[in-house]
């Protein structure tokens, strides 16, 4: 373990975010609660050694880095959301969570400007530290993009919660959240994979027939859902025999999936070749699709 550079923390005025060593934008939501990416390395951890967290809290839905955290003796507690929101019992856990954990407290996602910036606003305003309205300037300072409609409306219908209320929500924080099993995140796939097909007929907007699509939050969730699979307490029940294939796919895939989240974040932004984008994320579909088909056939059909 090699001691970090110290840095400044980030700041509830600072209207850019921060970059440190293993870290992404950094922002702050209260004066000891930080947003910001999933620490990388020794080199993220160290960082945040460096600056004082004694508490992790990952929104994020691939499992923590439970080893490195204890290691430089900070709690990681995990409590994932969706690219699409969360529901008012994970907002007073979380609230509950930030409200009774040792502080500096820094919450984080995988790229540190979505969900963990929706689940501070959210906690910054149920604890009465921010209005709506200021929460929502501070995710704008994060980067989080329009498209993720479910985060922003979670920020717009929060309000101050009373003590008896954050009391009645769990305390046994959990270290890691594991999804019920490999299946069930494939069926998920499979699900997302058909939303975004739906949205690809339309332009990559929603269709008129299914406004509730938001095919910025699925192209993030089906990122997210790669990445947590990729994990050996989630390829348990593959034959040893086909692992290493199936984590080359798994990999793989992420990877395509990312790029179609960039593109769909890119749409979001009015950026002027729309045209161009929408023939980059039909190719990256399509890849997408392909690839799973050829899986199934190999690994499940």
């Amino acid at each position: 373990m090699v001691a970090a550079e110290p840095i400044a923390p980030p700041t509830i005025d600072a209207q850019a975010p921060i970059d440190a060593p293993g870290l992404h934008n950094l922002v702050a939501f209260h004066a000891d609660v930080w947003s910001g990416s999933v620490p990388e390395g020794d080199a993220g951890f160290d960082t945040l050694k460096s600056l004082g967290v004694r508490t992790i809290l990952s929104v994020d839905g691939a499992l923590p880095d439970l080893e490195r955290a204890r290691a430089r003796s900070m709690r990681y507690v995990h409590l994932p959301i969706g690219y699409d929101g969360f529901d008012d019992a994970r907002k007073v856990e979380l609230a509950r969570a930030v409200r009774d954990l040792p502080r500096p407290i820094y919450i984080h996602c995988h790229h540190g400007k979505h969900r963990s910036a929706g689940a501070s606003a959210a906690i910054a305003v149920s604890l009465g530290w921010l209005t709506p309205a200021q929460a929502a300037a501070r995710m704008k300072v994060s980067g989080t993009a329009a498209g993720y409609t479910g985060l922003w409306q979670c920020t717009a219908k929060a309000a101050p919660l009373t003590a008896a209320v954050i009391d009645a929500a769990r305390a046994d924080f959990p270290e890691r959240t594991v999804p019920s099993s490999l299946v069930a995140a494939m069926v998920e796939i499979d699900e997302v994979h058909d939303r975004l097909k739906l949205a690809q007929k339309s332009g990559w907007r929603a269709p008129p027939d299914h406004p509730d699509l938001a095919p910025l939050a699925d192209a993030g969730r089906l990122a997210d859902l790669y990445r947590l699979l990729d994990d050996d307490a989630q390829l348990k029940d593959v034959p040893e025999s086909q692992r290493a294939t199936v984590r080359e796919w798994l990999v793989r895939e992420g990877l395509a999936a990312v790029r179609l989240e960039g593109l769909m974040e890119a749409m979001d932004a009015s950026a002027p070749d729309r045209a161009a984008l929408n023939l980059r994320a039909d190719a990256s579909l399509a890849l997408l699709g392909a690839s799973c088909k050829a899986c199934h056939q190999q690994h499940r059909d």
